[in-house]
């Protein structure tokens, strides 16, 4: 995979967008990767396109992607709709990765976008089931519920707090690693408060609000362990990625191109839940790796799915940052802070940054980018030559429904 690039990256301002239309908001992140690359609609050869809400909440269940691209220009091509829950981005990318692997295209285009019309936070809140087995909602929810029996604290709610199941579900996960590792709730307020702290510097972040870890302790719990600012928000936005092949990569500026190195799509198992050795995603890093030539020791930065800030525990473990039920004194220590060994989630991650579902993974790729070209400002990790980015999405059986894994690379470094 040494000779696919990325060479044009674009998002708009993750967050509430009251005014900006779905139509606005893809305009506007094809006009940026097009004019980031040096590139023209017209060089585009396929397009992989995703939007959860755009099914869920308008109502447009069918030929979303024809819908939202012919307008500016994207016809006659292949254009596909995309669906992978929270990981919709990521797979995108990782199918424009393979369409230009089989030489079906020179240039691809990878986008996703977020468009909330529900003002009723519940109902809101109840669309997200859609990631879960809908015809076995109860047991599934009871299975993951059950990995945590018989932790207990004062603390826990009685469920009346108006949130996305998902959370119960992170929820139960942080409460089991609590059992099982001595993981502390200051350690995954550590993470929020690294994550929202890096944010400040970022200015398509949904939240720029610094907040130390007492604040994070001291804000509105959700589903203990977990309070307000350890959960990420339902954001609307978009993002779009650029990417072409060594054949075409002489039309587009070389200088700013990144390597792409991996792109591993993979789903779960119905593995034993201390099973950790096979965790989706920790099966498809070592995929990535392997595909790199390179191992967790030599990641630059990285982009993970902190849905909440034990996600971010969870997964820095998966891709072999730290040992399996280490992630909480790792992130505490400050290794994962910019300026620590192994920087996470400079954008703020999806806790502060924001989660526009179908165009997080994308999101995370344009940090990637941003942050392997020097271009990323205050938050810019000094050197940085590799990246990964980890998106998962949905639940089946006791963990994510689907996971992507993908490793970027720039000759050079930034310091």
């Amino acid at each position: 995979m040494d000779d696919l690039y990325v060479v044009g990256v674009a998002m708009t301002p993750f967050g509430p967008h009251p005014d900006d239309t779905l139509d606005a908001m893809v305009g506007a992140v094809l006009d940026g990767a097009t004019a980031d690359a040096g590139a023209e609609i017209s060089d585009i050869q396929s397009a992989y396109y995703g939007s959860l809400t755009q099914s869920m909440l308008i109502g447009q269940g069918s030929i979303g992607a024809q819908v939202a691209l012919r307008p500016h220009g994207i016809a006659l091509i292949p254009v596909v709709n995309v669906e992978n829950a929270c990981a919709t981005g990521s797979t995108a990318f990782h199918l424009a990765v393979r369409d230009l692997m089989a030489g079906a295209s020179d240039v691809a285009l990878a986008i996703g976008v977020e468009k909330i019309v529900l003002t009723d936070k519940v109902r809101l809140a109840a669309s997200f089931e859609a990631g879960l087995d809908v015809m076995h909602r109860d047991e599934a929810v009871e299975q993951v519920m059950a990995l945590s029996a018989g932790f207990t604290h004062p603390d826990m709610d009685d469920g009346t707090v108006p949130r996305s199941i998902f959370m119960d579900l992170y929820g139960s996960w942080a409460r089991a690693h609590m059992r099982d590792f001595g993981t502390t709730q200051r350690q995954l307020a550590a993470v929020s408060s690294k994550n929202h702290g890096h944010s400040v510097h970022n200015p398509l972040a949904h939240f720029r609000k610094p907040f130390s870890i007492d604040d994070v302790l001291a804000a509105r719990t959700i589903c203990w362990p977990l309070t307000l600012p350890m959960c990420s928000p339902p954001s609307e936005g978009a993002a779009a990625v650029l990417l072409c092949n060594g054949d075409a990569l002489d039309r587009f500026d070389r200088d700013r191109a990144v390597s792409i190195r991996a792109s591993v799509l993979g789903s779960g198992s119905d593995r034993d839940p201390h099973d950790h050795e096979h965790h989706a995603t920790r099966r498809i890093a070592r995929q990535a790796y392997e595909h790199a030539g390179i191992g967790p020791e030599d990641i630059s930065v990285a982009e993970v799915h902190d849905a909440t800030a034990f996600g971010e525990i969870q997964q820095i473990e998966n891709l072999g940052f730290c040992d399996t039920g280490d992630g909480g004194p790792f992130s505490e220590s400050g290794a994962t802070a910019i300026g620590g060994s192994k920087p996470v989630n400079t954008s703020g991650g999806l806790e502060s940054k924001g989660h526009p579902l179908a165009a997080t993974g994308l999101g995370q790729v344009h940090e990637l980018v941003t942050q392997l070209r020097g271009e990323a400002g205050d938050r810019q990790v000094d050197g940085a030559r590799w990246a990964i980015a980890e998106n998962g999405g949905g639940l089946y059986g006791i963990e994510e429904a689907a996971a992507c894994v993908s490793i970027l690379h720039r000759d050079g470094g930034t310091g």
